[in-house]
């Protein structure tokens, strides 16, 4: 039932409080923020000598929302309110992570525990953390180069955030590449 679980995320819509031009679900999301944690690690490896696994960061964010398979994708604005919801919020994960666990076979439980219940405070989660918040803005900026005005706050206060952290590795990206991502398929 894990495996069969996890292929329902295409199912699950992301950005439920927004006027969408284009959907995107949960599956797909995890696939962008693979592709860009992969880019951060390597980046870090390549430019900063850090010591990051890049194919392990990938994999590890392949599994970084599977709990919404359960709890759905709360909005932001909603989850981060206030202190006491981000908390709750936070025990309804981990038990949703529990619960998913629990359909595994007890001899997989083990290696996909270390997928799904990821240390919030490792150098890899903060990769992951990151690459969520770019791929968070990229989906702003594809919905208001095509005209969704919706989007246009998000996209300013996300941006706000790519420069928190001081992880040298996202500065490169925005530096590097995000600029590309306002480009149309003829400017690239």
């Amino acid at each position: 039932m894990f495996f069969a679980l996890l292929f329902r995320l295409k199912y699950i819509h992301r950005w439920g409080l927004m006027r969408n031009f284009r959907i995107e679900n949960v599956s797909e999301h995890s696939l962008e923020v693979a592709i860009v944690a992969h880019a951060l690690a390597e980046i870090g490896v390549a430019y900063f000598d850090r010591g990051y696994s890049p194919a392990d960061i990938a994999l590890l964010a392949i599994y970084h929302d599977v709990s919404e398979i359960f709890t759905g994708d709360m909005p932001s604005p909603i989850k981060y309110r206030t202190e006491e919801m981000k908390k709750s919020y936070k025990s309804i994960e981990h038990e949703a992570e529990a619960n998913l666990l629990s359909l595994l076979p007890d001899k997989l439980q083990k290696n996909y525990a270390e997928l799904i219940g990821q240390n919030a405070d490792s150098s890899e989660h903060k990769i992951i953390k990151a690459a969520d918040r770019l791929c968070a803005y990229i989906k702003c900026v594809e919905e208001t180069n095509s005209g969704n005005r919706e989007f246009s706050k998000a996209e300013e206060e996300i941006y706000k955030t790519l420069d928190t952290g001081g992880l040298e590795e996202l500065k490169y990206f925005v530096d590097n590449f995000l600029p590309y991502f306002k480009n149309t398929i003829d400017e690239m």
